[in-house]
Formats: structure tokens, sequence, C-alpha cells
């Protein structure tokens, strides 16, 4: 997915962001909002083959020991891990990286949205989010298209970084309709969150 993006609305998401922050902090809001898992289903094709090449990382059970807690820190290390991958990475397609679809790969200054995910995701662990919180999800956009972003489960509710936006959400402030993502204790299994007869990236069973 392409999108562009101006420093004006980058700005404007960490402001919104610092203002959801403070109320989280407060126990102000609503209560706590996190995406229901279901059984094991069919982990996508780019992530099979991404697992091909980066086996070691798909063979990580982390113990979940339920969601992060949410401090302050944490909400800073969301909004800029976010920010930062957002910036430093290109939106370029699979077709005119690589020469064909799904591909799943860390961005070397260019990616799809899955890379900015993988770069994302990455970034968090070394700061010291469990990966069991840390979750590669695909979604359907507002206008059918398929996309993905990263989940990070919070005792406060399920966030979402996402290379279309500079603002760090709540999942059910995104407009998404969610179909699948990691499993919290494998890193190379995917649970189902939503019944879809149409998934929209290829696929594999497990």
């Amino acid at each position: 997915m392409i999108a562009k993006k101006g420093a004006f609305a980058r700005g404007l998401g960490a402001a919104m962001g610092l203002a959801t922050a403070g109320l989280l902090l407060a126990g102000g809001g609503a209560a706590a909002s996190s995406l229901k898992a279901g059984g094991l289903t069919s982990q996508p094709i780019g992530h099979y083959e991404f697992c091909k090449s980066y086996p070691r990382e798909c063979a990580i059970r982390p113990r979940d020991e339920g969601p992060e807690r949410f401090t302050s820190k944490l909400w800073r290390d969301l909004v800029a891990v976010n920010a930062t991958v957002n910036a430093a990475v290109k939106p370029l397609n699979d077709i005119d990286i690589f020469g064909k679809e799904e591909v799943w790969a860390y961005p070397d200054g260019v990616g799809d949205c899955e890379d900015y995910v993988l770069e994302k995701r990455r970034q968090l662990e070394r700061r010291g989010v469990s990966l069991s919180n840390l979750l590669i999800t695909v979604v359907r956009k507002p206008d059918g298209e398929g996309h993905a972003v990263l989940t990070v489960r919070t005792e406060r509710g399920d966030f979402i970084l996402d290379n279309l936006t500079g603002t760090v959400k709540l999942w059910d402030r995104t407009g998404y309709r969610y179909l699948k993502r990691q499993a919290s204790d494998h890193t190379g299994r995917w649970v189902s969150l939503r019944r879809d007869s149409n998934p929209l990236v290829g696929a594999v069973r497990p």
C-alpha cells in the first residue's frame, strides 16, 4: 500500500497520541478494547516464505503472560517506533521491489505494508516488549483492499501501528475489519479474528 505522509500530519498524529496516552494513564476513557482471537488458521503465504528465509524467527514460542503493562515509556516507544519507521521507509509495492507479489522482508529503505510491520516488531522487541504482544495482523481496509498492521496487546487494549497513519490507535478506532494475526504463543502460527470466506492475501494451511 502506497501513501503520502507530510510533516504536519505526523506532528498532528503525535499530538493526538500524547493526548490519548494521558487519558489512558489516568484511567480515563473507555474500557480496554481487545481483539478476540479464535482458533488456528491459515498462514499468509508471504509469512510462510519469510519463515523459510528466517526459520528461527518463526519457531519462537514466547511465554504468554498476558497483555503488556501500559506505561508512559511503552506509549512513547509505540509512538516513536511508528513514526520513525514510517518516515524511514519509502512505500513501494512488492512488484516494484522484487518483481513479484507477497514478499515479506525487512525493509532496506523501501517496503510494502508487511515490511513496515516486521521492522516495527523488531524495534519494539529490542525495547523490551514481549513477542507475545507484538502480533502481525491482516486486515481489510474500508475500500476492501488487504493490508497488514502491527497489533500491540496492552492492559489498556490492543493498539495498532500502521504505515498509513502517524497516529497509534486502539484497534476498534481504525475502521479496519480484522481477519487474522500471529498466535501469541508461537511466532510461526496464526489465529483467526473474524470469520471471512474471502481472505485477501495468499495463504497456506498450518
